[in-house]
Formats: C-alpha cells, sequence, structure tokens
C-alpha cells in the first residue's frame, strides 16, 4: 500500500505514528497492558512483526518485545531527533515507523523494542 493511501485507512494516530514518526504518550495506548495471544502485526500493511510471546511488561507504558517475529521483519535507520542518538525501527514491508530498540530488555536477547501501539495491530 501507498503511503498515500494511509491517512484514508489510518486513525490520525496511526497516521502520525506509521508515516510521520511520531510519538503516542505513555500508558494510553491500546496495547501497552495487553497479554492475549497472537501475532502483531503492522497497522498499516498487515506484515506481521512480533509474536505476542515475546511481549513483556517493560514498565515504561508502551508494548516491550524482546525479538521480532522473524529476522526480516523490521528495518533499522540512525534516528538523532530530540538531540539523542537512537536507533529507529521501521516495518521491512512498508517503512511504517514503528519505534525504537533498547538494550536493556530480558533474555534470551537483552533487546527491548519499544513499540507505538498505534503501529500495531493484534491478530488472535
Amino acid at each position: 500500500m501507498e503511503k498515500i493511501d494511509w491517512k484514508a485507512k489510518l486513525s490520525p494516530i496511526q497516521y502520525q505514528v506509521l508515516s510521520q514518526g511520531a510519538t503516542e504518550p505513555a500508558f494510553p495506548g491500546t496495547y501497552w497492558d495487553e497479554h492475549g495471544a497472537g501475532t502483531y502485526r503492522c497497522a498499516a500493511c498487515d506484515a506481521p512483526l512480533f509474536a505476542a510471546a515475546t511481549k513483556f511488561d517493560s514498565g515504561t507504558g508502551w508494548p516491550s518485545f524482546f525479538a521480532p517475529h522473524s529476522d526480516a521483519a523490521l528495518s533499522e535507520e540512525a534516528d538523532h531527533s530530540f538531540f539523542m542518538r537512537r536507533t529507529e525501527v521501521k516495518c521491512a514491508n512498508c517503512g511504517g515507523h514503528l519505534g525504537h530498540p533498547f538494550d536493556d530488555g530480558p533474555r534470551p536477547t537483552g533487546l527491548r523494542y519499544c513499540i507505538n501501539s498505534a503501529a500495531l495491530r493484534l491478530d488472535p
């Protein structure tokens, strides 16, 4: 799906996050406290991003995962916004902004993919 079509398909917050790289506020997002089984998919293109089994409670108010659905699910870019050096993760299929990875996650990977709820859709 072309990004031009996203505005018609996505809610305003989904569009801001996925297309413009915005970050939703902590805690009010749909999936930060979700505990159901399934696959988290990209809200823009439906590509599988994370298995629910890799989700954990990081206490941050955003959904957090310790591993992507597959090695090819995500792409990474340097992010120098807000005077910080971070890595941005995007959907490898459509390029939608998802969030950022950090190295303070649990075993086995030690990673915490901090992802905006608005970028996700849970497929039970």
